[in-house]
């Protein structure tokens, strides 16, 4: 690409913004480091670090020079083009943003949540919700505190997504779970009833080698095309993926030891996340918009990889060598008995352990107890009662204990609450480009039978990965696939995966 910012005005602003993006590359580092190698005792410290440089970073974000010139390039953004507009647009947000949040907030926040991840962690391990719900309560007043302060139309809540999916409303996410429930519903009946998709496999109870799956993943990694030039592969008990530059992406993914699937198709999500920070155009580092356009269009693209492709028969078939080879006990089976077990549907409690179809049940239930948290409407000593009694209503099962329920997920201890939503919204818009692709790429297919995936991966960067935030989300996705996002589209490939393509399996 040609240099994209020419604008003399522009060009001092990236100057000024620049050590913004070099504390959070430090803040990213941390991050990552937390959730993989350091020690646990180590939490005090990183806490107070953390705390300094968010502080910090909101002083520079509002310095005066910069918040003058972001200010006068508002006037004249008819002399821009795209990429410096959406400079201006990005930080004209962060501007308003740590305007709304000051110093002690921001620093309150950042040790809070620093502290309450590490005591959620341990309280997980010790099923014990009552040593995390001081933490808990901290941090939904904290986030009640930021939606206030960030101000709202119609619900506090709108607020918080907004800082996730920009022009989200918390009405949007409402109307797309609308669409959505009774589809799904209807869809997951007729799967359970006719028994294709198994419930349970025997492969889920079967050990595996650790160091043989470690050199598998790192295999599928390759056959992908990853760049160990720019990325590194680790592992934490949370699986991740930390995109620190387009030329530093780390993914991380967890060994069991049982249930093979569970890592590999983590790894294929990780996957299509860091893809995303890798193909942003390199013109774009260090800027602004030299990141995802937002954590639902990031999340379209590793479910994307983990299931449109990665859950798909034709790559099943094709990687079904590799998964003998290292794995050992599937050589005697055909590689269709290797898609059922990959592709099982039952109701689950855990989220990052269910299904295509009932994964986005597992996110309303967690996109309605957050509304009804910021609104003041659900106390956090209520949410195991009503996490179970909502499960029992959704999924037609109830946790057995604090750590399959309420506390199994690690984004209320981070603070990251208007964050769910965006993952059912990232299935949508995969759904969507799954419509775009099979319709203008006939053999998509048959290419991924093959394992040439090169021209997937040009595909997206084109249409989605190569702008990073230039565009807000909502119209990057109508530049890629002609419309907005419209759950529709993730109900038709639901219903071609799961109700037409079962008869057509045998002869493939």
């Amino acid at each position: 690409m040609a240099e994209p910012f020419r604008h003399p005005l522009v060009r001092q602003i990236l100057e000024l913004a620049r050590p913004v993006w070099a504390l959070d590359y430090a803040l990213g580092l941390m991050s990552w480091d937390r959730e993989t190698y350091m020690p646990p005792e180590g939490v005090e410290a990183r806490s107070l670090a953390a705390s300094e440089l968010s502080v910090l970073r909101r002083r520079l974000v509002l310095n005066d020079r910069l918040v003058e010139l972001v200010e006068r390039a508002q006037s004249r953004l008819d002399e821009m083009n795209d990429y410096e507009r959406g400079v201006i647009r990005v930080l004209a947000r962060e501007i308003r943003v740590a305007r709304a949040l000051p110093d002690d907030f921001v620093a309150r926040f950042a040790r809070t949540v620093n502290v309450a991840s590490r005591v959620w962690a341990e309280a997980k391990r010790l099923n014990d919700f009552d040593k995390f719900k001081p933490y808990l309560e901290e941090v939904v007043k904290l986030v009640r505190e930021k939606a206030e302060r960030l101000g709202y139309d119609d619900h506090p809540y709108d607020a918080l997504l907004d800082l996730y999916e920009e022009g989200w409303r918390t009405k949007d996410a409402e109307r797309m779970f609308a669409r959505l429930l009774p589809g799904l519903r209807r869809i997951l009946d007729k799967v359970l009833s006719d028994e294709f998709y198994p419930r349970s496999h025997p492969y889920e109870g079967r050990d595996y080698d650790v160091g043989r799956l470690r050199r598998l993943a790192r295999r599928l990694l390759e056959a992908l095309g990853w760049d160990w030039r720019r990325g590194r592969l680790d592992e934490s008990p949370h699986p991740f993926t930390m995109g620190l530059d387009v030329r530093d992406v780390r993914i991380t993914v967890r060994y069991e030891g049982r249930d093979f699937r569970r890592p590999l198709y983590a790894l294929l999500h990780e996957y299509g996340h860091a893809l995303y920070d890798m193909q942003i155009d390199p013109a774009l580092a260090r800027t602004p918009v030299g990141a995802g356009a937002s954590m639902g269009v990031h999340e379209s693209q590793s479910r994307l990889w983990e299931n449109v492709v990665g859950r798909s028969p034709w790559f099943v078939k094709a990687v079904k060598p590799l998964v003998d080879e290292h794995v050992g006990f599937t050589r005697d089976a055909d590689w269709l008995e290797l898609y059922r077990y990959f592709n099982m549907v039952r109701p689950e409690p855990i989220r990052v352990e269910s299904d295509e179809l009932t994964y986005n049940l597992h996110i309303y239930l967690r996109f309605e107890l957050e509304k009804g948290m910021v609104a003041g409407e659900v106390r956090v000593s209520d949410l195991p009662e009503l996490w179970d009694r909502m499960m029992e209503e959704l999924l037609g099962i109830r946790p057995r204990s604090y750590s399959e329920g309420v506390l199994q997920d690690i984004h209320w201890s981070l603070g990251s609450v208007g964050y769910f939503p965006t993952y059912t919204l990232g299935n949508v818009i995969a759904g969507q480009l799954w419509s775009v692709l099979t319709r203008e790429v006939p053999d998509m297919y048959e290419r991924v039978a093959r394992l040439e995936l090169g021209w997937l991966r040009e595909w997206l960067g084109a249409r989605l990965h190569r702008w990073g935030r230039t565009y807000p989300p909502r119209e990057l996705v109508v530049r890629a696939t002609g419309a907005p996002p419209e759950p529709e589209h993730l109900l038709r490939y639901l219903e071609w995966k799961f109700l037409q393509l079962p008869s057509k399996l045998e002869g493939l």
